[in-house]
């Protein structure tokens, strides 16, 4: 006889209750492969719910593999069930400290863990009500495409609505030079594929955002660092690596750069256009902290014209996470082969998350998001470094606006050291060699200030620092 007992009092449906009862009994191996299970009407009464209950719980579990049904015979057991794992879970905190480490911990670790190494604003910065609202009213509009495959360049009305926001910065992009992609991510990966071959080489900033370094060694490019200094990449060294390594690409935040903060100045710009015009390479402008910045600066791509540039951006860091939206820009004679490359890689794109984003955009709810988010940010961005410097660190530059600060270890002190150490109290922090194609950065670290509030984060690190 199968014995459950349901918790009415809970707060939690009892079908839901009952599938997981049922689900574990057969994970423990208290009911095993082939073993019939009661009829709807028998267990109805065990678990003294409705046989309507019983029918979607057993739906539930046939649907995740658990049973099976035979006709006129009733439920049984599936006779396939993996093994009983009974090893504890690899703890993966030991593992090298390379550009993917922070991914890994910060996406595995659980709710409890402090995260201000991480690249993405609390939950409790994000509008979560304005998105569900907005996601009924497009699953209730009729119009709302969520069946079908989207067009090649992805949903016209949000390339439409980003080509009229990017006049405002400058950027001459037409819809028909916007293609949409599913992240950043996926729009950086898509490039390497159009630009870059194995073996090719590619210049990045040093420190830079360590995905960069991750997705590049995908590719099976050599990738060759150019420091970086508060106002844009050294470019006397840009000039002497490029002669010397015939770069295809140089990949590169130029304003908000991650993990600075710095920006790029007019005349550092001017010169890196005409660095990359004498040596012939592409310049890709990843601007997804645009709508950090209260007024925009001159982009690379503006001043450029999209011939040398080639642009992008993302919604993941101001709207969510969760809902995956990117976008490329470039010139027209490039955009047929990329497309190509999207379809051939992941045939369409994510068009309800499109549509979504096209909806908060037009009906100014982002424009608000993002103006309580950049007040958040400047505020903690101040109480960030006060506290830091507290501890004994020093700001490589004072950014002002954005979510990081670049921050200088005490002297003696190995940034990744501190994270290892910081990760047996559940802190995730982003040591600074992991930004960084030299290896150059051990004495720094970058902090995510809207990540940084808990004040026991720098109590352990006050612990940690004065430690002999």
């Amino acid at each position: 006889m199968l014995e459950l007992t349901l918790d009415r009092g809970e707060n939690r449906p009892l079908i839901d209750q009952l599938t997981q009862a049922i689900a574990e009994r057969i994970d423990q191996r208290h009911l095993l492969p082939g073993v019939r299970l009661p009829s709807i009407r028998q267990l109805a009464g065990i678990a003294g719910v409705s046989k309507f209950t019983v029918i979607e719980a057993y739906d539930r579990l046939v649907a995740q593999g658990y049973l099976i049904s035979r006709p006129a015979s009733g439920f049984f057991v599936a006779g396939q069930r993996p093994a009983l794992d009974l090893s504890e879970p690899v703890d993966q905190r030991d593992q090298a400290i390379d550009p993917v480490w922070i991914m890994r911990q910060a996406l595995t670790v659980d709710r409890k863990t402090q995260k201000p190494g991480c690249g993405w604003l609390p939950q409790s910065w994000m509008n979560e009500e304005q998105l569900r609202r907005a996601l009924r009213q497009l699953a209730g509009a009729p119009q709302s495409q969520l069946l079908e495959y989207s067009r090649p360049l992805g949903y016209a009305p949000l390339r439409q609505q980003l080509s009229r926001r990017l006049a405002g910065i400058d950027i001459p992009a037409e819809p028909n030079m916007i293609m949409l992609t599913d992240s950043g991510s996926q729009a950086i990966d898509l490039l390497h594929r159009y630009l870059l071959q194995p073996g090719d080489t590619v210049l990045v900033d040093d420190p830079c955002y360590f995905n960069f370094l991750a997705n590049l060694r995908c590719h099976r490019v050599e990738v060759v660092g150019v420091p970086r200094r508060p106002d844009g990449p050294d470019l006397d060294q840009m000039t002497q690596l490029a002669a010397r390594y015939r770069p295809k690409l140089y990949l590169t935040n130029a304003a908000l750069h991650n993990p600075t903060g710095g920006l790029l100045s007019p005349a550092a710009a001017h010169r890196l256009l005409q660095l990359a015009e004498a040596h012939n390479f592409v310049i890709i402008e990843d601007d997804i902290f645009l709508d950090f910045q209260e007024h925009p600066g001159p982009r690379l791509a503006s001043l450029d014209q999209l011939r040398r540039v080639i642009y992008l951006g993302s919604f993941s860091k101001t709207l969510s996470a969760a809902i995956r939206c990117g976008f490329i820009v470039a010139h027209p004679d490039r955009m047929v082969a990329l497309t190509d490359i999207k379809l051939a890689t992941s045939f369409g794109n994510n068009d309800a998350s499109a549509q979504l984003v096209h909806r908060l955009l037009i009906d100014g709810s982002y424009r608000k998001h993002v103006e309580t988010i950049r007040r958040r940010l400047r505020q903690a961005m101040a109480q960030c470094q006060r506290r830091l410097e507290g501890c004994g660190f020093t700001p490589w530059l004072q950014p002002g606006e954005g979510m990081f600060l670049w921050m200088h270890l005490p002297d003696g002190h190995d940034s990744a050291a501190l994270a290892k150490a910081a990760l047996q109290h559940d802190i995730v922090l982003a040591p600074g060699d992991v930004f960084s194609v030299t290896r150059s950065c051990a004495g720094f670290m970058r902090f995510n200030v809207a990540q940084s509030s808990n004040l026991r984060l720098f109590e352990i690190l006050q612990r940690q620092l004065t430690r002999k």
